[in-house]
């Protein structure tokens, strides 16, 4: 996924995080802000040490990304999010956070 697709500085994950709106399910927590006028979505990924070492956290990281790759053309482009990837999630397989990921969209309104 290029840069150009990425909440990247903290003053805009902190914006998110403060003005937007927040859903979750058992692998993952997301906070999402409408910013209308936007070209495409941005994603910010966050996996905290608690997910597992750092090759278990890189890990799901590239699966995340991968995943929200295959799923760029249904995500609306008027919106930031954040995805942040709870303990549970190590150690789980593709197929499962692909269903996980699209069901925690699918409550956040990112995703129809």
């Amino acid at each position: 996924m290029r840069k150009a697709y990425r909440v990247k500085t903290e003053q805009d994950f902190q914006k998110v995080f403060k003005q937007g709106e927040s859903c979750a399910n058992r692998k993952f927590v997301v906070y999402r802000l409408a910013k209308p006028g936007q070209t495409h979505f941005r994603v910010g990924l966050s996996v905290g040490k608690k997910v597992g070492n750092a090759v278990e956290r890189n890990r799901v990281k590239r699966l995340l990304r991968a995943n929200l790759f295959d799923m760029r053309a249904s995500i609306d482009p008027e919106i930031d999010f954040i995805v942040i990837a709870r303990p549970s999630l190590s150690g789980c397989e593709h197929a499962e956070v692909k269903k996980n990921l699209e069901h925690v969209l699918k409550l956040a309104k990112i995703i129809n």
